[in-house]
């Protein structure tokens, strides 16, 4: 009886595996961006719910439209005595602000307080938490946009753990929040908010508490 021979399968290259298991995992890493990009979109504020709380402060965001609008408006309905305004760049004057709002100069002068130091969003939470630190207060009404009042809050909880936050959403005309797929601006700019909201998630959950108060 004659034996058969069958030809030994060759071993696939070990870089052509490498190859293929990066592959699947970056297809892994892009379903669970795009399925927490679907969540993070869903679950943005549509409507300011805390309404009637009063807080110690006012704090405004510098950066997008109408958030300085929304925050005088605040503290002129008696939300708080007190407002800040943080990232006011350096070449902005008093006056400046105080032109973009209606509110009598001895009210603007007494209850209103501008920071300069902060560039970005962690630059706004430690310069606020100094500021807070030094007024003795408790609690405050966050003003920002709904987009970006995810990474903020994470950002503020994490500077001043023991400060009581509101979240005040303020909703951009041209940010389109429903359908937001179908306007292309908005589609990069909740995209590029989500991105950076996942990063200070991270952080914050790598920061261990006796860290965060040294911070």
């Amino acid at each position: 009886m004659r034996a058969t021979f069958y030809p030994k399968a060759q071993a696939r290259p070990l870089g052509w595996r490498i190859v293929v298991w990066t592959l699947i995992a970056m297809l892994a890493i892009g379903f669970l961006w795009v399925g927490g990009l679907l969540w993070f979109t869903g679950d943005l504020d549509r409507r300011v719910v805390n309404t009637g709380d009063k807080t110690d402060a006012i704090v405004v965001l510098t950066g997008g439209s109408g958030r300085l609008e929304a925050g005088f408006t605040l503290l002129a309905e008696g939300r708080s005595g007190k407002l800040f305004v943080s990232g006011v760049g350096p070449a902005t004057s008093r006056e400046q602000i105080r032109g973009l709002v209606h509110l009598s100069l001895d009210r603007f002068d007494c209850c209103v307080d501008l920071g300069r130091d902060a560039r970005d969003t962690v630059g706004n939470a430690v310069e606020t938490a100094e500021w807070m630190h030094r007024q003795s207060f408790a609690s405050l009404r966050l003003v920002t946009s709904s987009y970006h009042m995810p990474r903020s809050l994470i950002e503020f909880r994490r500077a001043m753990p023991s400060v009581a936050l509101v979240p005040h959403p303020v909703f951009p005309e041209h940010v389109k929040l429903d359908r937001w797929w179908e306007w292309q601006g908005t589609a990069i700019l909740i995209a590029e908010e989500y991105t950076k909201f996942l990063f200070s998630l991270g952080r914050a959950r790598l920061i261990s508490p006796n860290d965060r108060a040294l911070r």
